[in-house]
């Protein structure tokens, strides 16, 4: 709906929440023919060397995922989505980092729309999958693990990659093994009232640090 109705639409969420997948499965069913590209694959990216020689003459839809790689791209995609007649339509997969959304914009008011996608849900997912669903929470890899080990195994790698990786990318410069503890205080203080000043006592932090 939104991609009839807009030139630049990004779908926004963390990383292995299923926006790949979930545009796949949707270029497949509505929109054949369809070009991607991936801006964590070295091929891709020697291919938009030239963004406006490479997006210029392509028609129907365009997927630029991980568009928080190259954020260059955008007065490009401007350029483009004034366009009259409009010859594309571009779909962009990416984190909802503040930078992000700032460089999108700035550069695209007026022409974008967003969506973010959430983890699974239990409407979603069915009664049936409740216990589950709470128990390993809503990324499609950890709900559909075979055990709770492996689901525990995936969501452990991925809480390390999301503190050393990601989270620096969104611009939290804070050591990882820091925000570890911090975020291992506040899964032990779930469903207690909130009091940054004990947080900051047993962390050695002023309370506004831990605000």
């Amino acid at each position: 709906r939104l991609l009839r109705r807009y030139p630049a639409v990004a779908v926004l969420g963390a990383r292995q929440v299923g926006k790949t997948t979930l545009t796949a499965e949707w270029i497949q069913a509505e929109a054949p023919g369809s070009t991607r590209f991936d801006l964590e694959d070295p091929a891709d990216l020697a291919r938009l060397a030239d963004p406006m020689l490479a997006l210029s003459k392509l028609t129907g839809t365009v997927v630029l995922d991980e568009i928080q790689r190259r954020p260059e791209l955008f007065s490009a995609l401007r350029v483009l989505a004034d366009r009259r007649p409009l010859k594309a339509r571009f779909l962009l997969l990416g984190s909802a980092s503040p930078a992000l959304l700032r460089q999108s914009s700035e550069a695209l008011a007026g022409r974008i729309a967003y969506y973010e996608l959430p983890g699974l849900s239990l409407r979603e997912v069915g009664d049936r999958m409740a216990a589950r669903l709470w128990l390993r929470g809503g990324f499609p890899r950890a709900l559909l693990s075979r055990t709770d080990s492996e689901s525990m195994e995936w969501r452990q790698s991925f809480l390390r990659a999301f503190l050393e990786r990601d989270l620096p990318m969104l611009g939290v410069n804070i050591a990882a093994d820091t925000m570890r503890r911090f975020w291992t205080m506040l899964a032990h203080h779930h469903a207690q009232l909130w009091n940054a000043s004990e947080f900051g006592r047993s962390f050695g932090v002023a309370d506004t640090t831990v605000r």
